[in-house]
């Protein structure tokens, strides 16, 4: 059974007319245990709401998503809560961090939701991703680049069998989306993890072996370019 298998996915919207949009439309996706991929996808393709159906943070109008051999789309907020918490990490394009906690407590908080904290391994965490400098410093007092390591420390945290990456160097210059990138795809294969990454940069692209087109997967967004 794949670590994630995605069947008939559907999510739409209403625009402002009144009308439906069908932003998301999947027949079929899987993802292996410790498989990384990366799909490429132009802003306002649906990548982003994809990555947050996986996550359990949206509900699909349709369709199957099976993590772990559990279905997530036969549970309720408080149950996808869970499962994200226990089984999924992710690291959102602006980080997400909260401001008012330092980098631990950013980290630790992320465990409190999920297999509860465990301090050695924060630290660890953090060092591992060149932090330990800065374990007690707020998102305000770091750079950019210090701020997206955090994030990357945070997803691991709870040791999670899927990672989900939305543009994760999309806010960042070349030589720090180098360095968080390998970081990401360090501790992912460490960890033993599958890595669905979402971007729209070559070069991040070109250094996934499994390298997709979002619209390959998804019906809507072939139908939107056939209408364009």
């Amino acid at each position: 059974m794949p670590l994630l298998e995605i069947t008939d996915l559907t999510k739409h919207y209403r625009t402002p007319d009144g009308a439906t949009s069908t932003v998301v439309d999947v027949p079929a996706f899987s993802l292996e245990t410790a498989e990384q991929c990366a799909l490429r996808g132009e802003s306002g393709s649906g990548k982003t709401t994809f990555l947050n159906l996986i996550a359990g943070i949206l509900a699909p109008d349709g369709g199957r998503i099976t993590i772990v051999g559990e279905d997530i789309t036969a549970q309720g907020e408080s149950n996808r809560d869970r499962l994200r918490a226990t089984h999924i990490g992710y690291v959102f394009q602006t980080f997400n961090l909260l401001q008012g906690y330092t980098a631990l407590e950013n980290v630790e908080l992320a465990m409190m939701l999920g297999r509860g904290i465990d301090h050695a391994f924060s630290r660890k965490l953090l060092e591992h991703v060149g932090m330990s400098q800065r374990l007690h410093y707020r998102p305000a007092q770091l750079s950019v680049g210090q701020q997206q390591r955090v994030a990357v420390a945070r997803a691991m945290a709870n040791h999670p069998q899927l990672v989900l990456a939305d543009e994760p160097t999309g806010n960042l210059d070349a030589a720090n989306a180098q360095t968080s990138l390998a970081l990401l795809r360090e501790l992912c294969e460490t960890n033993n993890a599958a890595l669905l990454l979402v971007s729209h940069d070559p070069a991040v692209l070109a250094q996934f072996d499994d390298s997709r087109d979002f619209a390959e997967i998804n019906r809507a967004a072939v139908s939107k370019e056939a209408t364009a």
